[in-house]
């Protein structure tokens, strides 16, 4: 890893786990007594949708509901609990959440992992050690014009209810970061979760209600549907009170979301390139390359997927890579592997052939990788990488394995082009490892992506290693890419004309 990515993490972990040791275990919150069935009801917010009566039924949930329907009454309820109660209220919910994440970061992350059986337990307690870096409150600035005819104010204002779909590979980091920026811009949310990664998703929303429901008297800010499936996703969509969907999925999931009608903000699928060229330090991109694509068993959708290098220098590039902890697998290896990873099924008519991925090696540590390759490999490789051509599986899927594909290119016009191809124009992440200004600024144009890492690993570009803030959910379909609470906002307009202005 590079120093200042693997200092992070490696102090996230320690803390967490020496907070276990000394404790024995990291608990929540004592769940406060449910708020009593005769709460007034809710007045209107003006927003055009109807006020929500304190139904009995939907109190004392702490945000877990069977349907979406009640999910969204409920959510309904708490937006407009939270906008009488203001700023104030928002603050604390990103307080307690990022609270919350890091210190059950252990035994939730050991929740999940045993749940979906995907990635890496130290980087599952990493990421949610990481929600701290999730923007806030302090994020939503208004904007001012002052001038001879009065002044004119801009302010950053909820939608109401927004439903969110969240993926298996990152379940509980991406609902709590979503939370934070979702409520701090003053909104409810309901949660239709992976089926794969419900149940800790559950874990995590109700042990947050009953916090932030202690502490602020609103109950069900957060609200998830229990066993998530397509007819509960499709009736979040629809429901009168959901205002603004969020998408952190893959692309048919996606697809489903843009064809709802209702204003869809859309994290979808990567498939990051790496370039390298004969400028760059080859051991400082060998390192950042392993940390990066190493990382939760390269579940990250901005994780490197596979590199292409100049020819000249990419045995340096593989040597360096095999001095710092990644294992090389030869041609046979490679193709015994893909057999495995992969289905591949003939193209219809004589046309290309298609390959799926096998999802029993989706976030699968390197040892399940090697067993299948035929290869013992030292305990605590990081990564196996190995050569292949450029329309390989390896190179042309988002397979999500600690497994890189080396791709040899003849030029760097070669490299950018063969990057931009693989791609396949999803606009998520691209990395180049140079220190030619001009071949940085060419790739960076050409591939057009929503993250562009130059001479670091991936994460860099969430503010792990590099400057920045952090969200798990990256809208690259819609556009608003690396999502803050100013995304979940509608801008209004405050106009004075000819006072108020005072010059």
């Amino acid at each position: 890893m590079s120093a200042v990515n693997e200092t992070l993490i490696r102090d996230v972990v320690a803390e967490v786990l020496g907070r276990l040791g000394n404790n024995g275990a990291t608990t929540t919150a004592k769940p406060a007594a449910a708020p009593s069935a005769s709460v007034p009801k809710s007045e209107s917010c003006g927003c055009g949708t109807r006020k929500v009566a304190s139904a009995p039924a939907l109190r004392g949930k702490f945000g877990v509901f069977a349907t979406a329907e009640e999910a969204c009454e409920a959510a309904q309820e708490a937006f407009l609990q939270l906008k009488e109660k203001g700023i104030a209220a928002r603050r604390k919910i990103e307080e307690i959440v990022k609270a919350m994440a890091e210190k059950n970061a252990g035994p939730w992350g050991t929740i999940e992992y045993n749940e979906t059986k995907i990635g890496r337990l130290d980087h599952k307690i990493a990421k949610l050690g990481l929600i701290k870096l999730v923007p806030g409150v302090d994020w939503l600035r208004p904007d001012a014009r002052s001038g001879d005819h009065g002044i004119t104010l801009e302010e950053y204002t909820p939608f109401g209810v927004v439903g969110a779909i969240t993926p298996s590979t990152h379940s509980i980091p991406t609902l709590s970061g979503n939370i934070v920026n979702i409520c701090a811009a003053g909104n409810s949310v309901v949660f239709n979760a992976h089926p794969s990664a419900a149940k800790c998703a559950a874990v995590a929303v109700r042990a947050y209600n009953e916090a932030i429901y202690r502490e602020t008297g609103i109950e069900n800010i957060a609200c998830i549907i229990e066993k998530p499936s397509l007819d509960s996703f499709n009736a979040l969509c629809k429901n009168e009170f959901t205002r603004l969907l969020l998408v952190t999925g893959g692309p048919m999931v996606v697809k489903a979301a843009m064809q709802t009608g209702k204003r869809a903000i859309c994290a979808g699928p990567g498939n990051p390139p790496v370039f390298v060229d004969d400028t760059c330090c080859a051991t400082r991109a060998a390192k950042a390359i392993i940390s990066g694509a190493s990382f939760d068993n390269n579940l990250l959708c901005i994780g490197e997927k596979q590199v292409f290098v100049l020819d000249h220098v990419a045995d340096k590039l593989m040597q360096k890579m095999s001095e710092n902890g990644a294992v090389k697998l030869n041609a046979a290896q490679v193709e015994k592997l893909t057999q495995a990873a992969f289905t591949i099924t003939p193209g219809q008519g004589g046309g290309c052939a298609h390959a799926h991925t096998n999802k029993d090696f989706i976030g699968k540590d390197t040892s399940v990788l090697a067993q299948a390759a035929g290869i013992n490999i030292p305990s605590g490789t990081q990564l196996l990488f190995g050569e292949t051509d450029a329309m390989h599986p390896f190179v042309q899927e988002e397979q999500m394995m600690p497994m890189l594909p080396i791709v040899r290119v003849k030029s760097v016009e070669e490299g950018i082009e063969r990057s931009l191809q693989s791609e396949h124009n999803y606009k998520h992440t691209a990395i180049i490892h140079s220190h030619d200004v001009e071949n940085i600024t060419a790739m960076a144009r050409a591939l057009d992506t929503t993250l562009f890492v130059k001479n670091g690993p991936s994460p860099a570009g969430l503010g792990l290693g590099g400057e920045g803030y952090l969200s798990f959910s990256i809208a690259t379909p819609t556009g608003e890419g690396i999502t803050n609470p100013r995304t979940f906002t509608r801008v209004r307009r405050c106009v004075m004309v000819d006072n108020l202005r005072i010059y």
